[in-house]
């Protein structure tokens, strides 16, 4: 097994433009290491092997670009993005066959930098799902333990660079699916403020909530990957046009937390935190007042909206924005039926998985006529007050630390058949997409009954992602790493 799996982002990438490697020993390096653990994790839906190997060739043959920051560098994409040329199914049997005739502004945005787009990775159905238990075609291991799940619904993705079968890759979060996989899988993962990053391409769950982001090994490689989606796009109506700063130097400019207020909500801190997550925590907030920190309580009076508030929009959204897949303009079309009724009913019923259906039929009944103002109205409400608390919060804060989940990853099959437990994990990263503001989650350890990591959520107000890396660069610096994953 060549060593190259085992540099981050950044090292690889400072070797590539040295000329210390090829671009082609990275991609087989990356499609080595698939090879070997992919049996195990299923983490993948599709491997571009052959198309890798040829960019990576006639990449080499020119020698590094330094205009291209990610050059010759081997990433993964979650599903859900589209890829010119290259099958994007979101993990859905519905869209088992459909090739995009073009790339999603992120996509192009890592092709522009360099990067080699080495595999697509698997995820729950349309991103709905907390485990990736709910993709049509396999479920996804995590690399720390094969029996538990790797978090969702960007589990391929975390897992993927978990294991090392790619060195960044880019995820979507529209209730967590960035944060709390990257928590599970022991990786580092942000989900940047709604508009930060164009959606463009990017098959919509919940369109007010969902944003593209990056996860990767370390904070830097995070950074990197950033620099290269992020910044405004025409294309994306929801797009902003505001500066996008360097984040390296960000990163590298602050040595120390001398200076900064670190808000401790008591909402996230208190009943259903697993003791082993609450323990590894409360420990790198510790790290952080030595490091200078000052930690200041704070308070989210209505986080204990925030299931019923998200759940209600984001279903709502679902069940608008997958009406189009209906087998006449996308998707699989059943050939059998008599009727035109009945073709629409049965492709949409033979496409869709079970939890897919439950939320197209929840987010249908909320926008009904009778109940819209009973259930989306006063979500809308209530949503908004979620995000005064935040903005309250930041008054007397820089940033908000807490738990991204408040557990350790579970078994592989142990709460998928209760939705509304697994709805209930999601608990302390939805309130952020609510608000639409900038989250990461950086590993801090390893639970101490489970041997699992566990990842602290770093919060801020939009467009704070420099100080968010700039704030976790100096925490990763000062706690122990994580030592290779145990289960592959």
């Amino acid at each position: 097994m060549s060593d190259l799996i085992y540099k981050s982002l950044v090292e690889l990438r400072d070797a590539l433009a040295a000329s210390e490697v090829s671009a082609q020993d990275a991609v087989s390096a990356c499609l080595e290491r698939i090879e070997a653990t992919e049996p195990k994790l299923n983490a993948l839906l599709s491997v571009q092997a052959e198309q890798a190997l040829k960019q990576a060739k006639e990449m080499d043959a020119k020698g590094p670009d330094k205009s291209k920051p990610l050059w010759g560098v081997p990433v993964a994409l979650k599903d859900v993005l589209c890829t010119k040329g290259i099958t994007t199914t979101c993990g859905s049997k519905i869209l088992e066959n459909f090739v995009p005739f073009y790339d999603a502004t992120a996509v192009e945005g890592l092709r522009k930098a360099g990067a080699i787009i080495i595999s697509k990775a698997n995820m729950d159905e349309f991103a709905m799902g907390s485990s990736t238990e709910n993709s049509a075609f396999k479920t996804t291991a995590n690399p720390w333990d094969t029996s538990k799940v790797p978090g969702g619904s960007s589990g391929g993705s975390a897992a993927s660079v978990t294991a090392g079968q790619c060195f960044g890759t880019l995820g979507t979060d529209t209730g967590g699916s960035i944060r709390q996989p990257a928590s599970f899988c022991g990786c580092v993962g942000l989900k940047p403020t709604y508009g930060r990053v164009s959606r463009y391409g990017c098959v919509a769950y919940g369109s007010s909530l969902d944003q593209i982001g990056p996860m990767g090994r370390s904070v830097r490689d995070v950074a990197a990957l950033l620099q290269a989606i992020a910044g405004f796009d025409p294309k994306d109506s929801t797009s902003v046009d505001v500066p996008v700063p360097d984040y390296a130097a960000a990163i590298e400019a602050r040595t120390d937390l001398k200076g900064l207020r670190i808000g401790l909500p008591e909402e996230y801190w208190g009943e259903g935190l697993d003791s082993e997550v609450e323990a590894a925590c409360r420990a790198a907030v510790d790290k952080a007042a030595e490091l200078g920190a000052e930690i200041v309580p704070v308070q989210l009076p209505n986080t204990k909206y925030a299931v019923a508030t998200y759940y209600i929009v984001a279903m709502a959204e679902a069940s608008s924005n997958l009406a189009r897949f209906d087998g006449v303009r996308y998707g699989v079309r059943d050939m059998d039926a008599a009727e035109l009724i009945d073709m629409y009913t049965s492709s949409r019923s033979k496409g869709f998985g079970d939890e897919v259906q439950r939320r197209i039929m929840l987010g249908t009944y909320v926008l009904s006529a009778g109940y819209y103002d009973a259930y989306y109205r006063k979500a809308a409400q209530v949503r908004r007050l979620m995000r005064q608390d935040f903005l309250d919060a930041f008054e007397q804060c820089d940033v908000i630390a807490g738990p991204a989940s408040p557990v350790t990853a579970w078994g592989i099959g142990e709460i998928s058949d209760d939705p509304l437990k697994m709805y209930l994990m999601d608990i302390f990263t939805i309130s952020l997409n609510l608000a639409g503001l900038p989250g990461m989650s950086l590993p801090v350890g390893l639970g101490a009954d489970s041997s699992m990591p566990v990842g602290l959520q770093l919060l801020g107000p939009q467009f704070s992602e420099a100080e968010l890396l700039s704030t976790a660069g100096v925490l990763e610096a000062a706690l122990p790493p994580l030592p290779e994953p145990a289960g592959i």
